[in-house]
């Protein structure tokens, strides 16, 4: 066991107090009368109606059906007949006028009816089923309303069919169904694979349905046949919702609970979180240090929209109106963390404060206890400050979707992390949590590595932060040298510019109650895959952008499901039909696999860094995917006051119409801007990118807009049009003269086609094999294959796009490339002298014609710059490492495994031997070495390291060129030290390898003492 994790434990403990009381108000009390267990309600015996609401009694028992909406209603069970309502009015908002019902006794039972439900009262035993107006059933009970001393249950029928989400963030899971599973709904302090933070008592059906259990107590869910959904209470409570979808049985219960807020628009920027007064893992600092980290941003030419300045236990502030000050100057706000309560907000407000983090001890003895703060912390910077209230929190609750975004917790960096928190999010989404996220690259550990592909997929979310103070070192997405920093720049900045598409989804979601980031079972919910595993590890974001992580230490992705439509890859334009899965996609490490529907017009702010760059003249762009007729309206507003409540806001609708397939003309209407803020623009340029694959014969807009010959007289030009036949299979690029908001106008494209290209079925498609390697300053080769459609490609031209200082020798032209098939093109490469060990992208681009039109094909592909090969006998702890994964912290040179950080382990001692070189490792470790088939044996002494005492179970194994050449024995902290000598027989990749064998990571400290590489 790591000591850090003892501590971050015994931390967590002491301030929360764990499980003292966590079910609040309402849980079943100490001197209840017990009853036997599964009392299930008895007969009917009696019925009165009161407008819109209906008691019932049956025998001791009460209870009584109130309408809300037409397909709104609420029952409530009391079993000793004298109803308590411990929630009161802290989650459920003021609703309007009831609906007008009626009633009608049939026999067996009694059917209470809207114009859009009817609500079926059984009599003999009680028990309740709901059918739609038209006769349909949605849902019925199997058996009554039942109650125990401890908890009430309901139970339903399961549909052959039915499918079931929501139950709020469960960590690992809720994009996909939960059918056959069972959920826990309430705090367990897991923040990992399997936790359940920031639960909430809501669950839908793919029947039309919906369930809100309105209480404080936690439940499970178990979505077996039958259904039972049980809560820790002596009392039944539930809101129930018949809608026509998913989304709006969403909508239905964020009326009843709260719509999510509205963010500013800096809360949609990275924020940034440390502690900054006194922090002992960073050595003396003050608060106003929090200004030098905003400096690095803007040095870096990265957006960060807020700096929480205090975030670590004990750490206070000082200076904070001089620190608030300091970052607005650099286009960011001031947040502190309310681990004290906040008692002090309003003069923390006053001061500049505009970001509040809830500590998780605001659970305190109940769930209420936490919403209270979100809604706190939330009016208290409204009530001091002409800002929009923005919190973030841990361990929330139902209704806190209105005040707060959702923070799955603190967690470690590592590959493991980003493939769990996929599904998380986009599965919140179906519990009304517009805004769930977390950390980039967690807290704790983390790499270069991991840190580059969990922002990469992040800035899809709505919002997100990075935290250091915790970590073994500074955790900003500038502070890991190249590649890392560009590519982490170019990810900022395209969230920076997708700002207005993900505004205006932020607006949709306070009218709509769906957030951005959705599961694809949201958007395609007849697709029997999307609800499947097939779709686990992918989400949409929006409904135009499909994102699918790499999660793992590669660069390709396999399994990605598309679903039906067209689907364009956002870096090479290529397009898929789907329904398909995608295996083998190259996604190098600046690649993250970004797929956009046909139909798509989003709209962009380019070339920005931060919101607050943008002025007065600045261009407002769209990016195009035309196909058959779509639009899309923008949402406008100050992005930072509370008065767009009032109605100051605008909206401005792009409509496109385009042939659903094939040639045509693409005609873009951009509607007046409706509506008026403070600082709209009265006039503005414009900018479009229409990806049609095929170069239009003119572009008009009040008559032709003048054509362009290249894009350097684009970028100078004031308006005109340009197609750019390299740019992503073909883009036409239009900018036009500043244009009145207020009034409509057109832009026309001519003889041009849908995405895809006059014959989309004819396009060629551009790959290559995995594996390429190369070395400094050595030539070699790197090959292409160009496949073609379904017609014949000629006069294939195939270049490279390689790094600056490398050399790239074009190859000859490929005269023809019958329809079907693939011609592998190779390409002379010399990377240059100083190029560094370590992955590479390169650009594949060819040029051809077929189907009578020249087209072009694109694709980024990783190539390997190998180090120079070891001689004589090396060191494995003195060679460069291509990948080292560890089970925690980094795997550690000439040291035993420390904590987090590198180079603090102990001596590496097995048996009582000291050992001088080494690796230490904690399993799962995987440590890759390059040989280039010049060594010819390796060898070393294995075991876990002495400092252990006796715990521990491991195994080591050697790879080469992925097969396995030796295995240990089950080796434990007992175990005597295993002599390792493995003939390697001219391999070029070695694995040094040490796994679990136990299923318990506890001393796993697994050392190669003395590891060394003969060599030639």
């Amino acid at each position: 066991m790591q000591s850090s994790t003892r501590i971050r434990s015994a931390v967590v403990a002491a301030l929360l107090g764990l499980l003292a009381a966590l079910t609040g108000p309402g849980a079943a009390r100490a001197d209840d009368t017990a009853e036997p267990a599964g009392t299930t309600v008895g007969d009917l015996t009696g019925f009165a109606a009161d407008g819109a609401v209906y008691r019932l009694t049956a025998g001791a028992a009460k209870a009584r059906v109130s309408f809300v909406s037409e397909e709104t209603f609420r029952i409530e069970l009391a079993p000793d007949g004298t109803f308590e309502d411990p929630a009161g009015d802290a989650i459920v908002l003021p609703q309007g006028t009831p609906p007008r019902t009626r009633w009608k006794e049939r026999g067996d039972r009694y059917e209470l009816s809207t114009r859009s439900v009817t609500l079926r009262v059984y009599k003999s035993p009680l028990r309740f089923a709901l059918y739609r107006a038209d006769g349909s059933r949605v849902w019925s009970e199997a058996k009554g309303l039942s109650w125990d001393a401890e908890q009430t249950t309901q139970t339903l029928a399961r549909g052959a069919d039915e499918q079931f989400y929501g139950a709020g963030m469960q960590n690992g899971r809720g994009n996909t169904s939960h059918r056959g599973k069972t959920v826990e709904v309430g705090v367990d302090y897991n923040w990992d694979d399997g936790g359940h933070p920031n639960s909430v008592p809501f669950y839908l059906s793919s029947a039309g349905y919906g369930v809100f259990r309105n209480t404080f107590a936690p439940g499970t869910y178990a979505f077996n046949d039958p259904v039972t959904t049980s809560e820790k209470e002596r009392r039944f409570d539930a809101y129930y919702f018949a809608g026509d979808s998913a989304k709006d049985v969403i909508g239905q219960y964020t009326q009843l609970t709260g719509k999510p807020f509205l963010p500013p628009v800096y809360g949609m920027e990275i924020g940034d979180a440390d502690c900054y007064l006194h922090n002992a893992n960073r050595g003396e600092r003050h608060t106003l240090d929090a200004l030098k980290v905003a400096d690095g941003y803007l040095e870096n030419d990265m957006p960060n929209g807020w700096m929480l300045v205090n975030d670590g236990y004990g750490c206070g502030y000082e200076n904070l109106a001089e620190t608030a000050k300091g970052l607005q100057d650099r286009g960011m706000q001031a947040g502190l963390w309310t681990e004290d309560g906040i008692d002090k907000l309003a003069d923390q407000v006053k001061a500049g404060q505009r970001v509040a983090k809830l500590d998780v001890a605001w659970v305190g003895d109940g769930y209420k206890f936490a919403l209270d703060g979100c809604k706190d912390a939330y009016a208290g910077i409204e009530a001091n400050s002409d800002a929009r209230g923005f919190t973030y929190a841990p361990e929330s609750w139902s209704g806190a979707q209105r005040c707060g975004v959702q923070w799955s917790g603190d967690q470690y960096g590592t590959w493991d992390y980003i493939r769990w928190q996929i599904p998380t999010y986009a599965g919140a989404t179906m519990s009304g949590l517009a805004y769930t996220t977390g950390d980039v690259d967690g807290i704790f550990g983390g790499s270069a590595k991991t840190y580059t592909r969990d922002l990469q997929w992040k800035m899809f979310l709505g919002t997100t932060m990075t935290m250091d103070g915790w970590a073994a070192s500074d955790k900003q997405p500038f502070r890991y040298g190249e590649p890392y920093t560009s590519i982490n720049r170019d990810y900022l900045k395209l969230k920076e510019s997708l700002l207005p598409y993900q505004y205006s989804y932020a607006h949709e979601a306070t009218k709509t109650g769906v957030g951005m980031v959705r599961p694809l079972v949201l958007e395609y919910p007849d697709d029997p895959k999307a609800a499947t595993d097939a779709a686990k590890y992918e989400f949409m974001s929006g409904e135009d952008f499909l994102v699918a992580p790499v999660y793992q230490d590669s660069t390709e992705r396999d399994g990605i499901y598309l679903p039906k439509g067209t689907w364009t890859d956002y870096w090479t334009g290529r397009t898929y039909q789907g329904p398909v899965t995608l295996d083998d996609y190259s996604a190098p490490l600046d690649t993250l696999p970004l797929f956009v529907k046909a139909g798509a017009s989003v709209p962009m702010w380019p070339g920005i860094r931060s919101y607050t760059d943008r002025t007065a003249s600045s261009p407002l762009a769209w990016d195009i995917y035309p196909q058959g007729r779509s639009s899309f309206t923008l949402y406008e507003d100050d992005g930072v006051t509370r008065e767009h409540r009032d109605g100051a806001y605008a909206t401005q609708t792009a409509d496109v119409r385009a042939p659903s397939r094939g040639s045509g003309d693409v005609t873009v209407d951009i509607g007046a801007s409706k509506g008026t803020f403070q600082g709209k623009q009265s006039s503005r340029p414009y900018e479009f990118t229409v990806h049609t694959g095929s170069e239009p014969s003119a572009v008009q807009l009040k008559g032709k807009l003048p054509r362009l010959s290249s894009a350097a007289a684009y970028a100078k030009a004031k308006q005109g049009w340009f197609y750019d036949r390299d740019d992503r299979g073909g883009v036409v690029k239009i900018k036009t003269a500043p244009l009145p908001t207020d009034r409509k106008f057109s832009v026309k494209l001519k003889h041009t086609s849908a995405v895809g290209g006059r014959n989309a079925a004819a396009t060629a498609s551009v790959t290559a094999p995995r594996g390429q390697e190369t070395g400094a300053g050595a030539p070699s080769t790197v090959a292409v294959d160009v496949t073609a459609g379904k017609a014949d490609v000629t006069d294939a031209s195939v270049t490279l796009d390689v790094p600056k200082g490398w050399q790239a020798t074009p190859a000859a032209p490929v005269k023809r490339i019958p329809a079907g098939t693939t011609r592998r093109v190779e390409i002379r490469v010399t990377p240059a002298k100083d190029a560094e060990a370590g992955e590479q992208r390169l650009t594949a681009l060819a040029r051809y014609r077929a189907a009578g039109e020249s087209r072009t094909a694109t694709e980024r592909l990783a190539v390997s710059v190998m180090p120079a090969p070891p001689t004589g006998e090396t060191w494995a702890s003195d060679m460069e490492w291509l990948t080292a994964t560890n089970g925690y912290g980094p795997a550690e040179r000439d040291r035993s495994n420390g904590e987090s950080g590198a180079a603090d382990g102990h001596p590496l001692t097995l048996a009582g031997k000291t050992y001088e070189k080494g690796i230490g490792t904690h399993a799962d470790s995987d440590i890759e070495v390059y040989l280039g088939g010049k060594c010819s044996r390796f060898t070393a002494d294995a075991g876990i390291d002495d400092e252990i005492n006796g715990y521990g179970e491991v195994a080591f194994s050697v790879e080469a060129d992925g097969k396995v050449l030796w295995t240990s024995p089950k080796v434990t902290g007992a175990s005597e030290t295993v002599p390792v000598d493995v003939a390697l027989d001219g391999a070029r990749h070695v694995r040094l390898k040490v796994t679990d064998t136990n299923g318990s990571k506890t001393g796993d400290h697994g050392d190669w003492g003395a590891a060394r590489f003969v060599c030639s």
